[in-house]
């Protein structure tokens, strides 16, 4: 009986020491050791060392990258000073919206938001920045609702204006997302479309009075 449990223990320390080896730690080959022991780095860590190595990181996402929940990106590039060929081919461009496919009550507070400091909350031009001339701004902005220049501007036209800017207005593609902006501009839109319903029933209501006057 001594000599087993001698034995068994024998055993027991010899498998134990085999098991802890560092033959046994081996995994063997690797495949893919840079993926297998990547390099971990700090957020804002310097990235020399891997550029001495012939690894070119930048922290940028890939070329192409579209954010989450984000619509696909404006096909047009912004044009170079003094070119105006994508500004016009805009014209072609057509919101990617849906009706109804979003609430025009959000869309609403986005532009109050972000725009109606400058167009004013009735889209007149006269916002808190104008002033009816008194505020800080000494030339009204563009009055959405009679402006013939943004009354008749095709949508994908306005959406290229948002995006990179135009004149004094700067770029409002930090602030909103692709959808936002195109949210925003169905909203500007809807609006004009009723001023101009409300214009057409001011000049055919006389005309429909005048014929139906009935004669004593």
């Amino acid at each position: 009986m001594k000599k087993f449990l001698i034995m068994t223990g024998f055993f027991a320390v010899t498998l134990l020491f085999v098991s802890c080896s560092k033959i046994r730690r081996n995994p063997g080959r690797v495949y893919m050791p840079d993926m297998a022991y990547s390099r971990a780095f700090e957020t804002y860590a310097s990235t020399e060392g891997l550029q001495k190595e012939g690894v070119h990181y930048d922290a940028m996402p890939v070329k192409g990258t579209i954010a989450r929940g984000d619509e696909m990106p404006f096909p047009l590039a912004q044009d170079k000073a003094g070119d105006s060929a994508n500004y016009v081919a805009s014209k072609q461009i057509n919101s990617p919206l849906a009706a109804g496919s979003f609430n025009m009550v959000e869309a609403e507070r986005l532009y109050l938001v972000n725009c109606g400091i400058c167009h004013g909350s009735k889209l007149d031009g006269n916002g808190p920045l104008f002033n009816g001339g008194n505020g800080p701004f000494t030339a009204a902005p563009r009055n959405f609702m009679t402006d013939p220049v943004v009354t008749k501007m095709p949508e994908g036209q306005m959406f290229y204006s948002v995006t990179y800017g135009k004149n004094a207005m700067g770029s409002y593609a930090s602030q909103l997302s692709t959808k936002q902006r195109w949210m925003v501009i169905a909203f500007i839109k809807s609006k004009q479309a009723g001023n101009v319903s409300k214009d057409s029933t001011k000049l055919t209501m006389p005309i429909a009075d005048t014929t139906n006057k009935k004669t004593k």
